[in-house]
Formats: structure tokens, C-alpha cells, sequence
């Protein structure tokens, strides 16, 4: 083109491409708002971040809590349940200490005593869900209440109870001592 010649304008229908400057502007517009968009989620997610931190610090807080009162409740049940038990067995204590004041007592009052404290000895256990195993002669014999100490031949039924040795004794459905029985052997 020559020196005096105005470069040519470019027609009016012809595209027009936005200059480096403008494309730079945008661009950088572009991601200041990405960069704004990512600081909002960063801050949103930190805030979400601290507050379930602080939801699982209260629920662990909480959950340690429960455990303690629970072992508290448990450790004060154990006492207390041990403590009705042998405030019922103080009346049978004195029972016995009363009995051992009287010094020329004959056998039928010492035998009226014994048997007044066996009773409240009973009672006492029975309370406390204390409850005595004798089986009949002829119940089925049942290891998990009995425990055979002989096999004996009897006119009974095989693997019954023939006569009982010493009572057993369950508290809250829960064998303390099986009955000692002896069973009818197999004919």
C-alpha cells in the first residue's frame, strides 16, 4: 500500500473479532468470577466442615455421657439389689441371736424357733426371687435344674426323679444350685 493511503474500512457486513484486549478482559473476568465461585464453595464447604465437626465432638460428648450414667445406674443397682437383699436376711439374724440368748430353753422351744426362723429365711428369699427346686418323685429329670448324683432301679418311668437329696435353688429364672436327685435307670 502506499504511504498515503488510509487502510481500507472493513465492510459493514463483514465480522467483527474482538481485539486481544478484549478477549484478555474476558478471560480474566471469566475467571475472576470462577475464582469468586470457587472461594464462595470453599467457604461454604469449610463452614459445613465445622459445623459437623462440631456435631460429632457433641455427639461423642454425649454418647460418653450416656455410657457413664449408665455405668453409674448399673453400679447403684448392684449395690442397692445387694442392699435389700440382706436387709431382709436381718430379721432372720436376729431370729437366730435372740434364740442363742435364751440359756435353759427346752428342745421343742429350740425346735419352735428353728422353724420360725427357717420361715422367715424362706420369706426372706422368696422376696428377693430366691425360689427352692424339688421336683416330685417321677418329674422328668431335667439337667438343666437337676443334677443326678445316682441311676438307681426303680419301678418308675426311666430318667425320672426317684427321690431328691438336696433342694436346689434358682433366683430371677437363673439356676444358683441344681437339685441333687437320684433317677430311675433304663429297665
Amino acid at each position: 500500500m502506499p504511504e498515503n493511503q488510509t487502510p481500507p474500512t472493513p465492510a459493514a457486513d463483514a465480522p467483527q473479532y474482538p481485539s486481544t484486549d478484549d478477549m484478555v478482559a474476558a478471560m480474566a473476568a471469566h475467571e475472576a468470577d470462577a475464582l469468586s465461585k470457587a472461594q464462595a464453595d470453599l467457604a461454604a464447604l469449610q463452614a459445613k466442615s465445622a459445623d459437623l465437626a462440631e456435631q460429632y465432638l457433641r455427639a461423642k460428648a454425649e454418647a460418653e455421657n450416656a455410657r457413664r450414667r449408665a455405668e453409674d445406674e448399673i453400679s447403684k443397682a448392684r449395690k442397692f439389689a445387694l442392699e435389700s437383699f440382706a436387709e431382709s436376711l436381718l430379721p432372720v439374724a436376729d431370729s437366730l441371736e435372740a434364740g442363742l440368748v435364751i440359756k435353759d430353753a427346752t428342745a421343742e422351744q429350740i425346735r419352735e424357733g428353728a422353724q420360725a426362723t427357717l420361715r422367715q429365711l424362706l420369706a426372706a428369699l422368696e422376696r428377693n426371687k430366691v425360689l427352692a427346686i424339688q421336683p416330685a418323685a417321677g418329674t422328668k429329670f431335667d439337667p438343666h435344674q437337676h443334677q443326678a448324683i445316682s441311676v438307681v432301679p426303680s419301678e418308675q418311668e426311666a430318667n425320672t426323679v426317684v427321690s431328691v437329696l438336696q433342694k436346689g435353688y434358682s433366683i430371677a429364672e437363673r439356676i444358683l444350685r441344681p437339685a441333687l436327685v437320684t433317677v430311675a435307670a433304663s429297665k
